[in-house]
């Protein structure tokens, strides 16, 4: 039976969710910053926003009115991505409509299994469940686990899979084409090319982040063009 998608996910259908993120020692690491990045993201048309941390997905749940993905970033390796519970419980707290968690067939740092999280977080929150994966073993996994939502977030990150230059389309068309939830496209979507190519393969919604939002990357990009090209 072809499961039911709920009216918060509808919303991203086609869409582009903005990421608003920074990494640690970042200038731009401060919620009022990433509140700010969020706002300007709607105002150029995002339909949905990717925050981590409990103090920027509070600040821009008060800001903005488009559904917002939020997660908690725990360490930079193995399960990190709101790995236990408790930190998905906190995320959903702050206002998040959709947590995002690690949605890969690994074990959890708290023990629980991804079924377990997943109808937890159903039962005592009533918040949507994003399961970052990163395979289509993955994918397909956590969606019969009952994830409300399946993202391509962590392909080429977690040694199942080479990181592709550019989105994982391989990974995404095998999703799309398998699974009744949504499948979110997120990941090394650096250009318009890259997200012509996603919608093709069937996303249901994009993330972009870097490509938006992260000015040190960006620079470095345009930095590296200029310096080969007056190389060459």
């Amino acid at each position: 039976m072809t499961r039911s998608i709920h009216p918060t996910l509808l919303a991203l259908k086609s869409g582009l969710i903005v990421s608003c993120q920074a990494y640690p020692g970042e200038p731009m690491r401060n919620p009022e910053t990433m509140a700010e990045l969020a706002e300007s993201a709607v105002i150029g048309g995002a339909v949905g926003i990717r925050a981590q941390g409990p103090g920027d997905i509070a600040l821009i749940h008060e800001r903005v009115r488009v559904p917002q993905i939020g997660l908690w970033k725990v360490g930079a390796s193995g399960v990190f991505i709101t790995p236990t519970f408790e930190h998905a419980r906190r995320v959903a707290e702050a206002g998040a409509e959709i947590v995002a968690i690690d949605g890969t067939r690994r074990p959890r740092p708290d023990g629980l299994t991804l079924r377990e999280t997943i109808n937890r977080l159903h039962g005592e929150t009533g918040v949507l469940v994003m399961a970052d994966a990163g395979s289509p073993a993955d994918g397909l996994a956590a969606a019969d686990d009952g994830a409300d939502c399946v993202g391509t977030t962590l392909s080429g990150y977690t040694g199942e899979r080479t990181a592709t230059d550019g989105p994982d389309l391989d990974m995404l068309a095998q999703l799309a084409g398998a699974l009744d939830v949504p499948v979110i496209a997120e990941g090394r979507i650096h250009t318009l090319q890259h997200a012509r190519d996603c919608v093709s393969a069937g996303a249901f919604a994009l993330v972009v982040g870097t490509a938006i939002t992260h000015s040190a990357s960006i620079t470095r990009w345009f930095d590296g063009a200029i310096r080969g090209a007056t190389a060459s």
